[in-house]
């Protein structure tokens, strides 16, 4: 069975403005008395921003208390300072000035993207996958590719920039586009032409290190993992469990059989798929990942499930990945839900909805699938941007 591990960023708010607070050094030592040290919580590139890396996980159950258990003090600790941790791919407004952490890497990275800087409020969802070898990778990447929109579609968690509506699912997507590595990843021949192609791209534009290459999907900089980078941060652990669970049947599928991952798709297709997974969500049509077609959003999201349903059968995730994508499917992405309860109850309705998303469901709560699987406590260790 393959392990995984999860990446999950925050952002903290200014309960009554949306604002983004600089508190995160505080929150940080917060979490430190209650076990969450600096192995397990990092900072990010902004001081308003905070990561969890979860140990290395084998089964759903064992994920669901991990991410409950963090996402439980973290909001208690937010609370203290009269704030709200939300779990969002953008917020709801942004300060005046950027809020860099004193970082030398970070700092580094600001100079040399200038106004990016202060508009880089962004927080997403990393899903790492063991891989046997760097060869097992880069099928993996390559299989991954053609995957990635529709992922994107089902993650969309932030709609709003700057106190207003984007009109757009993944506004973080759009933002993230203007990087200088950014959107699908290309084919590789193999890892050694994945290694060189890297090696080309450091030094150029916002490249200072491997770690810094910011495609949807790439092979960890520092584990032998395939990382998945293309998800917005989540509401509640429940969608972030299950892309995790669905990324990892993604990867085992693509080495039951290596001999036989087909091409993916041209690279503008994949381009313009995750454009427009971005725009719309589950809200309209999507690319299907197989046909290249425009079709109602519920049959590419079944086109996934269906590809990787034998992969979820050997993980014994099938029922509850069933279940979640359901539940998905009903009630909609996060951006759909924050919409909701800001054209409910207006600014203060969306503060009141991300104080209680972020933990929203216990792991007592959420169903699962049997004994917990061997744990290895080492947390994953980040060196990305949002």
């Amino acid at each position: 069975m393959l392990t995984f591990g999860i990446e999950e960023e925050f952002v903290l708010l200014d309960r009554a403005t949306l604002v983004p607070v600089p508190i995160a050094a505080d929150i940080q030592r917060g979490l430190a008395t209650f076990g969450f040290g600096p192995d397990i919580v990092h900072s990010e590139f902004l001081r308003c921003q905070v990561e969890y890396c979860s140990p290395v996980l084998m089964q759903f159950d064992e994920a669901a208390q991990a991410l409950w258990d963090f996402r439980s003090v973290l909001a208690a600790c937010a609370e203290e300072y009269g704030a709200v941790v939300a779990g969002v791919g953008t917020s709801f407004m942004n300060p005046v000035r950027p809020m860099v952490t004193e970082n030398s890497r970070y700092r580094e990275i600001a100079e040399c993207i200038g106004l990016l800087a202060s508009e880089h409020y962004i927080n997403g969802l990393h899903i790492h996958v063991g891989v046997p070898s760097r060869e097992a990778g880069i099928v993996s990447l390559n299989f991954l590719r053609r995957w990635l929109p529709t992922v994107l579609a089902m993650s969309a968690n932030s709609p709003y920039w700057c106190g207003q509506d984007t009109w757009f699912s993944s506004w973080r997507a759009i933002q993230y586009r203007r990087w200088s590595t950014a959107g699908c990843p290309p084919e590789f021949v193999d890892a050694t032409d994945y290694d060189q192609r890297i090696q080309a791209l450091i030094g150029m534009g916002i490249t200072p290190d491997e770690g810094s290459i910011s495609w949807s999907a790439r092979l960890s900089a520092r584990h032998p993992t395939v990382e998945v980078r293309v998800a917005d941060a989540q509401l509640n652990p429940s969608t972030t469990l299950l892309l995790a669970l669905l990324i990892r049947a993604i990867v085992l599928t693509s080495m039951a059989h290596p001999g036989t991952v087909k091409p993916g798709q041209d690279p503008e297709l994949l381009d313009a798929a995750l454009w427009h997974a971005a725009r719309y969500g589950l809200s309209a049509q999507l690319v299907h990942p197989l046909h290249h077609s425009l079709m109602p959003a519920s049959e590419a999201v079944q086109s996934l499930l269906d590809t990787m349903q034998q992969a979820l059968e050997v993980s014994g995730d099938l029922a509850i990945v069933t279940a979640l994508t359901e539940q998905l499917l009903l009630v909609g992405t996060g951006a759909d839900r924050q919409r909701l309860a800001f054209n409910t109850a207006g600014q203060k309705g969306l503060a009141s909805f991300l104080a209680k998303a972020v933990r929203s469901e216990s792991s007592a709560h959420l169903p699962v699938t049997g004994h917990l699987g061997p744990n290895d406590p080492r947390p994953m260790e980040s060196d990305s941007l949002s």
